[in-house]
C-alpha cells in the first residue's frame, strides 16, 4: 500500500499542467502557423494494474494428474498472479509426524514432487506454504517440497520472517503467508506480522497477505470475531488479525484453513475474504456438503492496491475433489449470506454473476 504516485505517471501529469499553464501564460497562438507547429499533448497513463486469482486449500496425492486441474486452468493462466494454499507435503522422503487416524484427528499429506509441474502448467504462479500440513513429513518433507517448486519457478510465501517480492507489469507485489505454527509466520503474533507487512509495504507497490486460520470443519463457516481453535489448538482470531495487517498495509487479506467457504469483508476499502475453502484435492479432503463448495476469487488491483473490477468464480469439487464451474452458482449464494451475517455494511456485495460491487463509504468497525 504505497502511498506516493508512481513516477511515470507524475511525469504525465506535470507536463499536462505545464503545456496548459505555458498556454495561459502566453495566450492564444498568433498564427494557425504556431498551432501546426505545436506537438499535440498526450493524455496521462492510467495506472498500472494487475490481475490476481486465488483459491483455497489444495491437498495432493500420489502421482500428478493434470485432469484435476483441467476445468479451472482457463481461469487461472490469464492472471499475472494465480496463487492457493498447498497443503501438504511434494516429496518421497521424510517421516510421517503421525499414524494417519481419522478418529484422532491426524491427517499426513504427501505427494510426488511431479505435482509441481503439474501446478505450474495449470495456471498456479505462486503457493503458500504455511498450514499446518507443511511439515506433515518433518523437515526434509519440506525441503523437498520447496525445492520441487523452485524448480518450477513457482513463488513460494509463509516461511518464519519471509517476503516474497513478485514483479509484475508495471507493479510489484509483497506476498507474505502466515499460519499459527512456529515453521511459518505466525499470526498469533500479530505484533510481529504487522511489523513484517509493513517493512514490505515499504518496497512494494501492492502487499498481499495469505492466512491459514480459523476453525475448520462443516459448522465452521461464520467468523465469530473471537479467538478460535481445532482440536485444543490456537487458530488464531481471523478478524483481528486481518484488520491488523491492513491497518500495517496490506492491500488484500486471503485465507484458507476451515475447509468451507467464509464471507468477504471490506475493511478500510481493502477486501478480506476469510476462508476461499477446498480447491482441489486428489482424494485427500472430503467435498460432501459444504465441504465441496468452492470459488475462485479474481480481482484487478492497481499500482497503489485500490480495488479497479472483481468477480467470484462458482466452482463445486466432485466426490475425488476435482473442482469445476459450478452452473448453479450455489456458493454465490452462499457467500452472499454469510457475508451480510457476519459483517453487515461491510459485508461484501456480490452481483448475480458473482460481480464483486465495491464499497462506497463503509464504517470502519460494526457497532456491537
Amino acid at each position: 500500500m504505497r502511498p506516493p504516485t508512481p513516477p511515470v505517471i507524475a511525469a504525465a501529469v506535470c507536463l499536462l499542467g505545464g503545456g496548459a499553464a505555458a498556454l495561459l501564460l502566453a495566450g492564444a497562438p498568433a498564427s494557425s502557423s504556431a498551432a501546426a507547429d505545436a506537438k499535440p499533448m498526450r493524455p496521462p497513463k492510467a495506472p498500472a494494474t494487475f490481475t490476481i486469482v486465488a483459491g483455497g486449500d489444495v491437498a495432493l496425492a500420489g502421482e500428478p494428474a493434470a485432469a484435476l486441474f483441467a476445468r479451472v486452468g482457463r481461469y487461472l493462466r490469464p492472471a499475472d498472479l494465480a496463487v492457493a494454499n498447498l497443503e501438504g507435503t511434494l516429496a518421497t522422503g521424510g517421516s510421517a509426524r503421525c499414524l494417519a487416524d481419522a478418529e484422532s484427528g491426524c491427517f499426513t499429506f504427501r505427494a510426488s514432487p511431479g505435482w509441481a509441474r503439474t501446478l505450474r502448467a495449470s495456471g498456479f504462479t505462486a503457493l503458500n506454504v504455511a498450514n499446518n500440513h507443511a511439515l506433515d513429513y518433518g523437515s526434509e518433507g519440506q525441503a523437498e517440497t520447496l525445492a520441487a517448486l523452485g524448480r518450477q519457478r513457482l513463488a513460494v510465501d509463509g516461511l518464519p520472517g519471509q517476503i516474497t517480492y513478485v514483479r509484475e507489469p508495471g507493479v510489484e507485489v509483497a506476498l507474505v503467508g502466515c499460519a499459527p505454527y512456529r515453521w511459518a509466520q505466525s499470526l498469533l503474533d500479530v505484533p510481529g506480522t504487522s511489523r513484517l507487512v509493513r517493512r514490505a509495504s515499504r518496497r512494494a507497490d501492492v502487499v498481499v497477505v495469505y492466512m491459514h486460520a480459523g476453525a475448520e470443519g462443516a459448522g465452521a463457516g461464520h467468523v465469530s470475531g473471537e479467538p478460535e481453535s481445532y482440536l485444543g489448538e490456537p487458530r488464531g482470531n481471523p478478524a483481528e488479525f486481518a484488520h491488523a495487517m491492513v491497518d500495517a498495509g496490506a492491500d488484500l487479506v486471503l485465507a484458507s484453513g476451515p475447509h468451507v467457504l467464509r464471507g468477504l469483508e471490506w475493511y478500510r476499502h481493502r477486501l478480506i475474504a476469510y476462508s476461499l475453502g477446498n480447491l482441489a484435492s486428489s482424494h485427500t479432503l472430503s467435498s460432501s456438503g459444504l465441504l465441496g463448495e468452492s470459488v475462485l476469487l479474481r480481482l484487478t488491483l492497481d499500482v497503489r492496491g485500490r480495488f479497479v473490477a472483481g468477480s467470484l468464480i462458482p466452482l463445486r469439487l466432485d466426490a475425488f475433489g476435482t473442482p469445476a464451474f459450478d452452473p448453479e452458482r450455489t456458493s454465490l449464494r452462499l457467500l452472499r449470506t454469510v457475508s451480510r451475517a457476519d459483517f453487515g455494511r461491510r459485508g461484501a456485495a456480490i452481483g448475480a454473476g458473482g460481480r464483486l460491487v465495491p464499497p462506497t463509504r463503509v464504517p470502519r468497525r460494526t457497532p456491537a
